[in-house]
């Protein structure tokens, strides 16, 4: 009887060992969380971008007497925009104006023929270059005197386009060191405007771009450059939003394979040659 007894027991005991072993499970499987939509996958689910620029600046972006926007950068953004499969919205506004307006969210991107400077990169990026730029002084035929380094025109009345590199150059070397009284600068919203100025007598000297510069004279008349070099431009950017890893990068693959094909060059043949 004892016997049988403890045989029951340790059958129960056993069974209690079994339904106590913890029961294996697989591993839960957890979905690995989805990749950020970037700005540049927003841009391609719209199936466009939109792009500022000043078109007052030939030959880089201009409007042509049938209201058409042409240009350089006008070309080149149109090619990149088509690369990466989206139409091409534009957004012309003052030059001063382009910075906040891609700070802000107001347009994806901007081409306006922008020089890189730290002031700028604070608040927004650059793409790699896709040109070279200088400057340039522009004068009236009747200017006489001769200028043997930059600096000699703080004794004139200058004008410039406001928000360009020209301008910062203006601000820091001649106004700013004292050179230039801050009465005989000018500054422009449109560089057109300070060409018709300069016409008129308002002002001595339009500090530009060179190849702008050289489209002023070709148009006004009675105008002639009388330097030209790098002092405040060199190589031209596109603005993109500040961290904007991702729309840089894309439009950087597409200007290496413009500036490989050859096609960068065409277009400097086409709106440059003198």
């Amino acid at each position: 009887m004892k016997r049988l007894i403890f045989i029951v027991m340790a059958v129960i005991f056993a069974v209690t060992l079994v339904g106590c072993k913890p029961v294996s499970q697989a591993p839960e499987q957890t979905e690995a969380p989805a990749a950020e939509e970037t700005h540049l996958d927003k841009i391609k689910e719209a199936g466009k971008i939109v792009v500022g620029t000043s078109a007052d600046y030939a030959p880089f972006e201009y409007v042509d007497e049938t209201g058409t926007m042409m240009g350089f950068d006008v070309e080149l953004m149109t090619e990149i925009a088509k690369r990466m499969g989206v139409t091409l919205e534009w957004s012309d506004m003052p030059f001063d104006s382009l910075i906040a307006a891609v700070q802000g969210g107001k347009i994806d991107a901007s081409i306006a023929s922008f020089n890189y400077d730290e002031e700028r990169d604070k608040s927004v990026d650059f793409t790699e270059a896709y040109y070279t730029s200088e400057d340039a002084y522009v004068v009236l035929d009747s200017f006489k005197d001769e200028i043997a380094k930059p600096e000699d025109i703080a004794k004139y009345k200058i004008g410039a386009q406001s928000g360009t590199t020209q301008d910062g150059w203006i601000t820091d070397n001649l106004v700013g060191a004292g050179l230039l009284d801050e009465a005989n600068y000018s500054r422009y919203e449109r560089v057109d405007q300070a060409a018709l100025d300069l016409q008129a007598g308002r002002i001595e000297v339009l500090m530009a771009e060179y190849l702008p510069a050289q489209a002023i004279v070709s148009k006004y008349g009675g105008m002639k450059i009388i330097y030209h070099g790098i002092l405040s431009t060199g190589p031209l950017n596109i603005v993109v939003p500040e961290g904007d890893v991702a729309l840089a990068g894309e439009m950087n693959r597409i200007i290496k394979e413009l500036k490989d094909e050859g096609f960068i060059d065409t277009l400097a043949v086409k709106y440059f040659s003198e």
